[in-house]
């Protein structure tokens, strides 16, 4: 582990992914940079030659990692980018407060910042185990909510270091997924929030029951990466595993959750190939069966081999 020459983040090399993904599988990447803060990054993004493989990464909870690892550099956000404030607002929507939230914060931490200055809206990202990064980068969502209906403006960095504020007219965003608009290259580095203005003890209520009911209904107890699969239209991807039998389905150390069917848990020993390997038979089965596609929600990064 060394301080980068002329930075202040920390840069390793030959490092277990393992470590920074919830699945706790994923073999090593060539290089991991943990950047000081925002200027930092900026400042590491610079130094970097201009086809260098990037990947960024915050809580490594929507991630797999294969067994080969990641060739190329992967930056560590959690933790670094992790500024969180109120902002003043003098527009013409008294009834609504304005959130910073940096890439590296904790979902949950936004919703219970909300909450605590009175504002409503933000429970439902305390059902979302990521960052604010991992959050914008997939739209991520759970209860009818999702987290760009609250967005106002992002800010973004590309290879060179160069930010760029941005509006949600810039981006296509659907279920699960968001596109620039125009094609670029760019990673999200924060956002800002609309909340309305609301019962701040009503809000911490609706967290402490979301937190709750997720506690009851996943395997919080296992390793594991959240939903596996996007619901398609109209149904639930848990009830289709769940309606093929696939329910505790185990292949190697991954098993299909006995008490969750659309999350996969690592019972101590599971490899990624292990991982991926249950995704495939699972998409196969349920469209063999029900003729149901099932889309990947979590992220696969790396090589097979």
């Amino acid at each position: 582990m060394t301080v980068a020459t002329g930075l202040r983040g920390i840069l390793e090399h030959d490092v277990a992914m393992r470590y920074y993904t919830s699945w706790r599988v994923g073999g090593p990447a060539d290089t991991l940079y943990k950047p000081a803060d925002m200027e930092d990054l900026c400042a590491y993004l610079k130094t970097l030659p201009a086809n260098e493989p990037l990947h960024f990464i915050g809580l490594g909870s929507n991630l797999l990692v294969r067994d080969a690892g990641v060739r190329g550099t992967v930056i560590h956000l959690h933790g670094a980018l992790k500024t969180l404030r109120l902002e003043e607002r003098n527009g013409s929507q008294p009834q609504f407060g304005v959130i910073y939230a940096e890439a590296g914060v904790a979902s949950p931490k936004l919703a219970r910042f909300a909450a605590s200055h009175d504002l409503g809206g933000s429970a439902f990202l305390a059902g979302i185990p990521g960052t604010v990064g991992g959050a914008l980068a997939m739209n991520a969502g759970c209860h009818g909510h999702e987290t760009w209906a609250y967005v106002t403006h992002v800010l973004s960095v590309d290879r060179q270091g160069v930010t760029n504020k941005r509006t949600p007219r810039e981006y296509r965003v659907t279920y699960r997924h968001v596109d620039p608009e125009e094609r670029r290259e760019e990673w999200f580095l924060a956002a800002w929030f609309l909340f309305p203005k609301g019962d701040g003890e009503a809000a911490r209520e609706e967290i402490k029951s979301l937190l709750e009911r997720r506690q009851s209904s996943q395997p919080l107890d296992m390793p594991n990466a959240g939903s596996v699969f996007r619901n398609p239209p109209g149904d639930f991807a848990a009830r289709l595993i769940e309606s093929c039998g696939l329910k505790g389905r185990r292949l190697g150390g991954a098993q299909v959750s006995e008490k969750h069917a659309n999350f996969i848990v690592n019972l101590g020993q599971a490899t990624a190939a292990d991982v991926e390997s249950l995704i495939e038979a699972v998409q196969a089965q349920v469209q063999a069966k029900t003729g149901v596609e099932l889309i990947r929600e979590v992220r696969i990064l790396g090589e097979m081999t």
